[in-house]
């Protein structure tokens, strides 16, 4: 039977409304899956390829046939934006149904929700910090709100892949699942899964059903790409040598108009008439660049054209954008960060910007997918700066890495498709804490043995041994996080219940102390570490002095003025797989020409395969570069670079006399020695061949705090939850094997 006609009517005349002629492959193999098998399903399609009507369309007819006598889908994203954009595809497609479509977040309306709390039914959309306080709040409700849970669609799979909030998002699904009594299926949706399988694996945690992945055609991927490079002052790469021919993205080629910064000059050329995204990879950045190219049109007389969003901003700010953007007459381009690089919709994008390389390949495939819906390819320019190397500037300063890191990234999916693969190494002992307490709070007094049973029989859990819950739960009691009644169960203690009845706690990813900034009746955002009284902040793309700080609300009261400053929101870190590291080695040391490179980035490539070839890298990872000092390319991911780092420190350093080491993560490792380079690799093989603890890599008393929770942990589980999940020792320690058998990366 034909997959349209299995469809609900009112699918079916949502189809015809909308003037569709035919079914997307994507849309006839989920709907297959959905239809004919009982399974989890994992799709995985392209940006803008119709992902969301494909799982929604065989789940929303399922329901129509059979009301379930609950919520019947549970619809988790990562963004609140997200949700918003979704519930208005949702809200009109099932306008001619009686299912309903419910938002529940922070910013959505309280008679919604009491409403469904009345009359649980149809869809519900939440993301997983909004669950937690769900299931922390209204726990008497769940199992009512719950109870015939036929469907959990995950958006945006891949965002949860690789961090604590994943694990938490799965800790929900199996706690909700055994509270309510239900067995829902899970249909996980993304458009930048590398390995199917294991991310099929991490989608089915907890679950008996088993998974299918669609196969289908998606079509060509077709992509119109550029990479430009440009010094931060004159002269530029290549300047007064004869232009290569480029081949390169069919856009503007016009040089950019004078100015101090001719990257920014670029972008603001070639954003004029058009509606692009300009991401950058902080928020700092992000404002910095929206600054200066508000002044580009203040210098130039033009009216501004810039808008900005990134999370610190207020919601107002960042939905005020949203609706600017979907506006199709509308020329106004975006300063964002990873906020606009999920599936938002913000209407027919003609043009992204990046400005130096993203830390990942998903990252840049979203980034690239936000641009080329509606049967336009996707356009991407990316634009990286750099300061001229000094004159007296060691060799490894001289190499433009976002430039080399940006190639190998494009490389690496053109290639291999590789994508990042989910991180299911770690030892997650702060969210154990987390689920620990949230589980303890909702649920009321329980014995040791009850709790155990209810927080370690969580899958994600599943290398946490009892030992470490008890050594956890002695811990806690002692710091009064819990206290043990009369009857010998365990409660929620005062000290614990500070953190728990906290809004912050529904979270487990790292936030900052932050202070709300007003002006006037309006709201911009939030800031950390607000300056003296007097003093000029940035937020919002723009300039204000700061009038009062009220440190016991944390508010600043501010008023708006001229300038340009940095912007401060707190340390980001970044996480860079090994292959990508690898690429870039493959990228200096190969003679492959790119046909996306433009001019100024071919020659700034030349001179760096240049340099990398002079120092013989190639075949020499270990390079002195003057007396003693020497500079160590280990080509490693972050957290294999951070166990080099602290493998050289503490296992080497006496017999090398290692002196000064100073890093760039995770590109190079400089230091002073007495050893040549033969000694040096031999002793590294010696001490890696050795059967130490990867505790021997932690400093004496040092207690690593890594994550949100890790402060209320026990000292011994916090360190080994460091040793054992974050320092990747099995990758440094290949690549020291490799070294030692003058075997190739």
């Amino acid at each position: 039977m034909d997959i349209f006609d299995r469809y609900a009517p009112f699918i079916q005349d949502y189809i015809y409304s909308h003037d569709w002629h035919s079914l997307r492959a994507v849309q006839n193999a989920a709907g297959d899956a959905i239809f004919h098998t009982d399974k989890n399903v994992l799709l995985c399609a392209s940006t803008a390829s119709g992902k969301t009507e494909a799982a929604f369309f065989p789940i929303l007819t399922l329901l129509e046939e059979n009301p379930p006598a609950s919520v019947g889908v549970l619809y988790i994203a990562p963004l609140k934006a997200l949700i918003n954009d979704q519930y208005e595809r949702l809200t009109e497609i099932c306008e001619e149904s009686d299912i309903v479509v419910t938002r529940w977040h922070g910013d959505a309306p309280a008679t919604a929700k009491r409403k469904l709390l009345k009359k649980p039914r149809g869809i519900l959309q939440i993301t997983p910090e909004s669950l937690e306080a769900l299931m922390l709040r209204k726990h008497m409700e769940i199992p009512s709100l719950f109870h015939d849970l036929r469907f959990i669609v995950i958006d945006e799979l891949h965002a949860f892949l690789r961090q604590d909030r994943g694990g938490q998002t799965f800790c929900l699904i199996e706690r909700l699942c055994q509270e309510a009594g239900c067995d829902p299926r899970r249909i996980g949706l993304s458009a930048t899964i590398g390995d199917t399988k294991m991310a099929a694996d991490f989608l089915n945690v907890g679950s008996l059903r088993g998974s299918i992945i669609p196969k289908f055609d998606g079509g060509k991927e077709v992509w119109r790409l550029s990479m430009e490079h440009f010094y931060n002052q004159a002269p530029q790469a290549g300047e007064g040598e004869a232009e290569e021919e480029v081949h390169a993205l069919e856009a503007p080629s016009d040089k950019a108009p004078f100015a101090s910064d001719p990257g920014m000059g670029y972008i603001f050329e070639h954003t004029r008439g058009k509606k692009c995204l300009i991401f950058t990879n902080s928020r700092e950045e992000c404002e910095s660049v929206c600054q200066n190219l508000r002044q580009y049109c203040e210098a130039n007389h033009e009216p501004d054209r810039f808008l900005i969003h990134h999370g610190n901003l207020s919601s107002s700010y960042r939905e005020s954008a949203e609706e600017e953007m979907k506006d199709e007459n509308s020329f106004m381009s975006i300063c964002a960060t990873a906020t606009l690089e999920l599936g938002i919709d913000i209407g027919k994008l003609e043009r992204a910007f990046q400005i130096d390389a993203p830390f990942t390949v998903s990252s840049f495939l979203q980034r690239m997918g936000r641009t080329g819906r509606r049967g336009a390819p996707s356009e991407m320019l990316f634009v990286m700066r750099e300061d001229h190397p000094e004159a007296r500037a060691l060799l490894p300063e001289s190499i433009p890495w976002y430039l080399i890191q940006g190639i190998a990234l494009i490389q690496l999916y053109i290639e291999e498709r590789f994508v990042e693969p989910p991180m299911r190494n770690k030892i997650p002992y702060s969210l154990l804490y987390h689920q620990t307490m949230s589980t303890l709070a909702s649920l009321g007094e329980m014995s040791a043995g009850e709790l155990a049973s209810r927080v370690l029989t969580l899958s994600i859990f599943h290398n946490v041994s009892q030992d470490d819950y008890r050594i956890l739960l002695r811990h806690l009691l002692s710091i009064d996080h819990i206290n043990r009644t009369e009857n010998g169960g365990l409660i929620v203690g005062i000290a614990g219940e500070r953190v728990v009845n906290n809004y912050k706690f529904f979270a487990v990813f790292v936030e900052n102390l932050e202070y709300t900034v007003h002006a006037g009746s309006e709201v911009l955002g939030t800031i950390v570490k607000p300056p003296p009284i007097g003093d000029k902040i940035a937020i919002a793309g723009r300039v204000w002095v700061v009038e009062e700080v009220d440190h016991h609300r944390h508010e600043v009261y501010c008023n708006l003025v001229k300038g340009n400053i940095p912007a401060y929101f707190g340390d980001v870190p970044g996480d860079i797989h090994t292959r990508i590291l690898e690429k870039m080695y493959d990228v200096l040391s190969e003679d492959k020409t790119y046909p996306y490179l433009m001019n100024q980035a071919i020659y700034r490539l030349k001179e760096a395969r240049h340099t990398f070839d002079n120092a013989d890298i190639v075949q020499h990872p270990l390079v002195n570069i003057g007396g003693k000092m020497w500079v160590l390319f280990p080509w490693l991911g972050s957290y294999s670079f951070l166990a080099m780092e602290r493998f050289l420190k503490i296992k080497c350093r006496t017999r090398l006399h290692l002196k000064g080491l100073n890093s760039l993560r995770p590109y190079y490792i400089m230091f002073t020695m007495d050893a040549d380079e033969e000694t040096f690799f031999t002793i590294l093989e010696e001490e890696a061949q050795k059967d130490f603890d990867p505790l021997d890599l932690l400093y004496e008393k040092e207690v690593p705090v890594f994550e949100k929770y890790d402060q209320y942990l026990p000292d011994e589980l916090v360190r080994k939850g460091f040793a054992y999940g974050v320092l990747d020792i099995e990758g440094m320690k290949k690549r020291i094997h490799n070294w030692a058998n003058h075997q190739p990366l």
